[in-house]
């Protein structure tokens, strides 16, 4: 009975072309994740799919396989941009994310005369230009990016085949529609749509629906569900000692490596700020910073040259950062959802990991929606905050904000002497009435210090 069980979970069984089982078996791996073994054979029938699949189980690789093998009778060795086609569209939310799933597909198809490219946006437009021009039979893109290059006519989508949306609860989000409905109008009516995410909430399916055609869905997890291998647990802390608690939290766990979330661009620039000081070298992404800014520091956080990456939810989507043993929520997400990809950071590919939340008062009630979501209640821990070192966090950045500013702006005028009110409003008169009247001042002037 063991033997038929072992044979399923060979990728050799997935009816997957030797070209692309030789690339999978290069990349170490031999057996599919359960996401792969149940998405793979449908998306090579040709069905419509909807998966859910929480992160760090291999959702990428059970849609590039499959996209790969049934691009395959379309593959061309010919040089001519018209026989290369975009015949596969992948839209993915953020940039990173859209890297990564760039990055999946030329690992998988380097032995498959397939062509692969991505745009985003960050960069400049022209130097992605020459590829797409060149003919690309894969295009991985962000949905604003994707119009940009629309609008500026360097490609077309009407033989697009296959539409995948990676991260699709966040694609179909009320935000990402109006550029989603726009794309959706220059594809083929007749093509295969796959959505694959980590989270579905009811409304975003019935969404899906308008998009799917007698789609099938496969869950590998209980819904919204996080890894059962990420131990979670709470800190109800102030909201003045929420910075001392997260350097705790740091120090007492001896790790090498840290990923922190805020909710917002301001505090992830400051908490990056304050652990500096505090000697805990640290970088901050958020939408704010450019692509090779936070590529630069995507990889300094991946080298070890920097212990603590803070990131909004922007960057929650798409990193991957093998073994990465803690993920710390110094705000807590204004979604529920958002927990989820969150934590999905660490604990990947079947890793141990821990997620720990650090929670004010003003946020027990995104708390309460996290444990209600998952179903669970996390267990609280305490972290020690030290009276001395109480004062100066929670004032520092009172100060920062609301006192020097307008000190600064009081010093950086030029100095004025004091004036009656009558020569301040014969000042703006014509220059000519100004001419003898100085003198007097000035006279008078001397006078007083003598």
């Amino acid at each position: 009975m063991d033997e038929p069980l072992v044979a399923k979970l060979l990728f050799s069984s997935l009816a997957l072309d030797p070209q692309i089982l030789r690339a999978i078996e290069e990349t170490g791996y031999t057996e599919p994740t359960p996401i792969q073994a149940q998405a793979i054979p449908h998306v090579i029938a040709g069905r419509d799919l909807m998966a859910m699949a929480q992160t760090g189980t291999g959702k990428t690789a059970a849609f590039t396989l499959p996209m790969l093998q049934r691009l395959l009778p379309h593959a061309s060795t010919s040089a001519s941009p018209a026989r290369h086609p975009i015949r596969a569209l992948v839209l993915a939310p953020t940039r990173e994310l859209a890297i990564q799933v760039h990055e999946s597909v030329v690992t998988y198809s380097k032995h498959v005369p397939l062509r692969t490219t991505v745009v985003y946006g960050g960069t400049d437009i022209k130097a992605q230009k020459p590829a797409l021009m060149n003919g690309v039979e894969i295009l991985v893109a962000t949905p604003g990016r994707l119009l940009d290059h629309v609008e500026s006519r360097n490609l077309q989508l009407n033989q697009v085949q296959i539409l995948i949306l990676d991260e699709a609860d966040r694609m179909l989000d009320m935000g990402f529609m109006p550029d989603l409905k726009r794309i959706l109008a220059l594809l083929p009516k007749q093509r295969q749509t796959l959505l694959f995410s980590a989270t579905f909430s009811d409304d975003i399916k019935k969404l899906a629906q308008d998009f799917l055609v007698d789609p099938v869905t496969v869950e590998t997890a209980r819904r919204n569900a996080a890894g059962e291998n990420i131990k979670q647990s709470v800190c109800m802390v102030e909201h003045q000692d929420k910075y001392h608690a997260l350097v705790e939290l740091i120090r007492s766990r001896g790790v090498k490596q840290v990923l922190i979330f805020t909710r917002t661009k301001l505090s992830a620039a400051h908490v990056a700020k304050q652990l500096e000081r505090s000697g805990i070298p640290a970088d901050a992404i958020h939408g704010d910073k450019t692509q090779q800014e936070r590529i630069k520091a995507l990889d300094a956080f991946k080298s070890g040259a920097v212990m603590a990456l803070v990131a909004t939810d922007v960057a929650a989507r798409g990193l991957d950062i093998d073994q990465l043993p803690l993920v710390i929520n110094y705000e807590l997400p204004t979604h529920a959802e958002d927990y989820v990809h969150r934590i999905g950071r660490t604990g990947r590919a079947g890793a141990s990991g821990e997620a720990v939340s650090l929670v004010d008062g003003a946020e027990e009630r995104r708390l309460v929606e996290i444990e209600k979501l998952l179903n669970r209640t996390f267990p609280r821990e305490a972290v020690a905050v030290p009276t001395g070192y109480q004062k100066p966090v929670k004032a520092a950045p009172m100060r920062s904000h609301h006192k020097s500013a307008p000190a600064e702006d009081w010093f950086s005028k030029p100095y004025e002497p004091s004036a009656s009110p009558k020569s301040v409003e014969e000042q703006p008169d014509a220059p000519v009435s100004t001419l003898g009247k100085p003198q007097p001042q000035v006279a008078a002037l001397f006078r007083i210090r003598n």
